[in-house]
């Protein structure tokens, strides 16, 4: 039986450190990460935060159809972890322009905040996103 070696890898390139102290804020940022294609499939990322409220990097989680896509804690956990964040900002897109969020949405939360509290990482906040508007779990007062 072979066994598999597995490494932690981080490319540095150049970066923008942002301050992020808001929703508003969060939704600026990741507003860079979508194009045309916010309107055309449902796509997650995740906001990597340290402790001074800065941006110190971003992940693209996934990308799916047109009304859903699949979201790995597990993943989310390890950009997490290898980053040494100690906050995250969850972010997806709704192509169909209605930013409430779907059971989905707040389930999804509910077991991140939880996987993420056992590491001493904060979910900071859930973000929906759609062309014209958002709508952010932390500011609603659901997360």
């Amino acid at each position: 039986m072979k066994a598999i070696e597995y490494t932690l890898n981080a490319t540095k390139q150049a970066f923008n450190s942002q301050k992020i102290l808001s929703s508003a804020d969060a939704v600026k940022f990741a507003r860079n990460f979508y194009h045309d294609d916010i309107m055309i499939y449902e796509s997650v990322f995740i906001i990597l935060m340290n402790s001074n409220n800065r941006a110190i990097g971003y992940a693209k989680i996934s990308q799916g159809g047109v009304c859903s896509t699949v979201v790995d804690v597990k993943i989310i956990a390890k950009y997490a972890i290898d980053s040494l964040a100690v906050g995250v900002i969850l972010v997806h897109n709704h192509p169909s322009g209605n930013a409430s969020p779907s059971g989905n949405d707040t389930n999804v939360a509910s077991k991140l905040k939880e996987v993420l509290r056992l590491m001493e990482v904060s979910l900071l906040d859930n973000i929906i996103i759609t062309e014209e508007s958002h709508y952010s779990m932390a500011d609603e007062g659901t997360l």
